[in-house]
């Protein structure tokens, strides 16, 4: 029985969020993810991360979920900053690649479709929301948007022929996504300038709110 389908089923989810098996997560977009979390706290600093997934009403379904819990209880106690903040970049990492997921942003879900199922339905149980805050955060900081950025969560290049039909009936709306599919590999995100002609901004801010659980708009 498929993750989604246990939710359907289940008249409590609360049991379910807490052992639900997240190995379903593409391992190709969960380093990705990783690499794009990494590459802007590098720029940033870590200490914020905690905050982050805090003030984006994440803490109870990290505290909910085993797996999750298990990596704050051991970033919170650790002496070392870098385990530390490793454990907080799992938990960011494993959450953002829930929301990809959930919202088929750059054809993601098209592609795995029974996990984008998944997620949705995991996300809809645990959060109660349509709001992706992560997803948000790193992808569309207030005032500027950076395309590379986007282009570091591409799926991967090797595709099937019945794997890209997919992508292309997903429909995927943001705007300058196809663009930012071909764009060079990312590279590590510059702290906004204050210098508006030196920011690349492909999408406003008003287009994520287009990007919700409950997939991409036909």
């Amino acid at each position: 029985m498929g993750v989604a389908t246990q939710f359907a089923k289940s008249s409590s989810n609360a049991d379910l969020i807490e052992s639900v098996d997240l190995a379903f997560l593409p391992d190709s977009l969960i380093t990705q993810c990783r690499s794009l979390i990494e590459s802007y706290h590098e720029v940033h600093g870590y200490a914020c991360l905690p905050e982050i997934l805090w003030k984006s009403r994440l803490g109870p379904f990290i505290e909910q979920h085993s797996e999750l819990r298990q990596f704050l209880r051991k970033a919170s106690t650790t002496r070392s900053a870098k385990k530390a903040n490793d454990g907080f970049v799992r938990i960011a990492k494993t959450i953002l690649a829930l929301e990809i997921l959930a919202s088929s942003f750059a054809g993601w879900g098209a592609l795995y479709p029974d996990a984008s199922e998944a997620a949705r339905a995991i996300l809809k149980a645990a959060t109660h929301s349509a709001h992706m805050p992560l997803l948000e955060f790193y992808l569309y900081p207030p005032k500027y948007i950076s395309s590379a950025a986007i282009a570091t969560l591409a799926p991967p290049t090797t595709r099937h022929a019945s794997q890209a039909e997919l992508y292309g009936a997903s429909k995927p709306e943001l705007v300058g996504e196809r663009q930012a599919l071909s764009t060079r590999p990312f590279r590590q995100r510059r702290a906004p300038s204050h210098d508006h002609h030196s920011l690349s901004v492909t999408t406003s801010k008003a287009e994520v709110h287009a990007v919700s659980i409950d997939g991409p708009r036909e």
